[in-house]
């Protein structure tokens, strides 16, 4: 028992130690630890799509929607109506799963493509709101002003809460999985009709597991409102969604520390990069190289067996080149 509660805490326990590791080298940067929130945000956005995508097999194209609904959320009440933060935390959880459930109930009938389109939709309709919503959303001009996390006021605290935040996300989200429901999760994406056999509702399965991933996206959201104390139109736009897909297919999004690892990989590789076209260029390049030599992903990929199986299939190659030339002569 005690050997299992290690191994699913052991992603945890694996980002634990590299924050500890990496914290007395950039506790005096501001620049590097805002970059380290950053990407423990990110970081918690590619979660998300590593629970709807890597476990459901429900490919969203609205992660960072269901962050700016979390974003915007605890942005209105915290200026508008001067409430606590913490009140904006249950919103920013309770509201992306609200509209995530009914809308997963309705989508994870179809099939990939036209489930894709539907996320894809929703994003849309939700940037045209925000920019329509005049002064209660901020419209074309934002909000500024968002109060910073009191408990969480300088750099340094709010680059430990961040990872803190992953932490324990991570410890719920291995923990989940390997529950009833997470092992019934994986049979309904597998074998639907073996889920159903066995007494699983798989659409309403898939709806809650694809709500708890919109809570998880909310979470980012509420952790990038107080951070930057601005929201805008453009800051959690779809562009930033298809950024996240990146993140947790580049790192391997059926692994708990895949969807972390691309996060870190990209959000720090846009530092060198001159402009928003070299990225583009750049992170497709990534991705199709990735995808040609680990179509699971970096942490996905049993790298190993992959080499083997390469190197039997040169080997074979040889001998046939071989025998080919043997029979010519």
């Amino acid at each position: 028992m005690q050997g299992t509660l290690l191994q699913r805490c052991k992603p945890a326990l694996i980002i634990l130690v590299l924050i500890a590791a990496i914290t007395p080298f950039i506790h005096a940067s501001p620049f590097w630890l805002d970059n380290s929130v950053m990407v423990a945000i990110f970081a918690l956005l590619a979660l998300s799509v590593g629970m709807a995508y890597g476990q459901a097999g429900i490919l969203s194209m609205a992660p960072a929607a269901f962050g700016s609904i979390g974003a915007f959320a605890t942005s209105i009440v915290t200026t508008r109506y001067g409430l606590s933060p913490l009140v904006g935390l249950v919103l920013a959880l309770i509201l992306p799963m609200l509209l995530a459930y009914p809308m997963a109930r309705a989508i994870t009938r179809l099939s990939p493509l036209p489930l894709s389109i539907a996320t894809l939709l929703l994003s849309l309709v939700l940037e045209l709101a925000i920019r329509e919503g005049g002064s209660f959303t901020g419209g074309y001009i934002g909000l500024s002003g968002i109060p910073p996390l009191w408990f969480a006021e300088s750099i340094l605290e709010m680059h430990v809460l961040g990872w803190f935040v992953v932490v324990v996300v991570l410890v719920l989200y291995a923990n989940l999985t390997d529950s009833a429901i997470g092992r019934a999760v994986k049979t309904a994406q597998h074998d639907p009709l073996r889920a159903t056999a066995d007494g699983v509702n798989v659409p309403a399965l898939l709806a809650l597991y694809f709500a708890l991933s919109a809570s998880v996206a909310g979470l980012a959201g509420w952790l990038y409102a107080h951070h930057l104390t601005y929201m805008g139109p453009d800051s959690l736009t779809m562009h930033v969604s298809i950024k996240i897909l990146l993140m947790a297919v580049i790192g391997g999004a059926s692994t708990f520390l895949g969807p972390v690892l691309g996060a870190a990989f990209l959000t720090l590789i846009t530092l060198y990069l001159p402009a928003a076209e070299t990225q583009g260029m750049i992170f497709g390049t990534v991705l199709i190289l990735v995808l040609l030599v680990a179509p699971n992903g970096v942490l996905g990929t049993n790298w190993k067996k992959l080499f083997a199986s390469r190197a039997r299939a040169s080997k074979a190659a040889a001998e046939r080149a071989n025998t080919a030339r043997g029979g010519a002569a």
